[in-house]
């Protein structure tokens, strides 16, 4: 079993309420491990918590209950807190939050200066960084002038280039047109495989959740399911009921099911989809 970067004990949370009203409960007792090296992808309905969750998991918020430990830090201790920042890196929804410059290259530099590191490896982590998300040949360009999708790639590469060993994106699709949304699903994916970074992506498209080796769904602050995707997407009337939907695959397998047709919710992919209704027709 391997290392877990990010823990999370009985997690509570809830934001500070109007004077005389009760704070609604945000995350209510979460229990989760994320093992180093793993692509883990956070689903739920908006106002589930998991971006909130999410926030936690490199002290942008602190529990209000609970614990949460970052390779074995505790996260309530203010003196780790760039020992924290350093090893989990935050991607948000909107891109143009996060570009700092008016050139590719120096945005992508900004993390790794304010972390000190010296000028010979900035250079070279810059360069790698943009190579890794495919924007090595924008790096002169302004990152205005860039396709949202291609934004979303440097604000990546930024965080690639201070080396953290986990990076959570926070519905990092969310404002992106269906090829910028590939082009980053690409890359998230490239950079677990090949790098072996940790990978927590928060989502509420199912097609996204699907590519992960683990899915963790939410529902009222709380983990409903938890399981490899094929596994959990089989739990339809169980998804349904928390308001969610499942891939078109599954949809389209469970309805079959329905009207008693023997074939597999299992099938995710469409070319598996495809082939349980090909043996289906023969």
């Amino acid at each position: 079993m391997s290392q877990s970067i990010i823990k999370t004990q009985q997690l509570r949370f809830s934001y500070a309420a109007d004077e005389g009203s009760v704070p609604p409960v945000v995350l209510d007792g979460v229990d989760l491990e994320i093992a180093e090296g793993s692509f883990v992808a956070v689903l739920g309905h908006n106002g589930s918590g998991k971006s909130t969750l999410a926030k936690h998991m490199n002290a942008i918020l602190l529990p209000t209950g609970g614990k949460v430990y970052v390779s074995g830090i505790d996260t309530a201790d203010e003196d780790a807190l760039l020992d924290i920042r350093r090893t989990v890196g935050m991607v948000f929804q909107n891109p143009d939050n996060q570009i700092v410059a008016n050139v590719v290259e120096e945005d992508v530099a900004f993390a790794p200066e304010n972390l000190g590191v010296p000028s010979e490896e900035i250079r070279r982590r810059v360069d790698e960084a943009l190579r890794q998300v495919g924007m090595y040949e924008y790096r002169e360009h302004a990152p205005h002038l860039l396709s949202g999708g291609q934004k979303q790639r440097v604000a990546i590469a930024g965080v690639i280039a201070m080396r953290p060993r986990c990076i959570v994106l926070d519905e990092p699709t969310a404002m992106l047109d269906p090829i910028g949304r590939s082009e980053v699903m690409k890359t998230i994916r490239a950079l677990n495989r090949t790098s072996g970074v940790t990978v927590v992506l928060i989502t509420h498209h199912m097609d996204e959740a699907a590519m992960a080796d683990r899915l963790v769904v939410m529902a009222k602050g709380k983990i409903v399911s938890d399981g490899p995707p094929r596994q959990v997407f089989r739990q339809v009337e169980a998804l349904k009921s928390v308001g969610l939907t499942v891939p078109e695959t599954t949809e389209l397998l469970w309805q079959l099911r329905q009207a008693g047709v023997d074939v597999p919710l299992d099938a995710l992919s469409d070319e598996e989809c495809a082939q349980a209704l090909y043996r289906l027709l023969q």
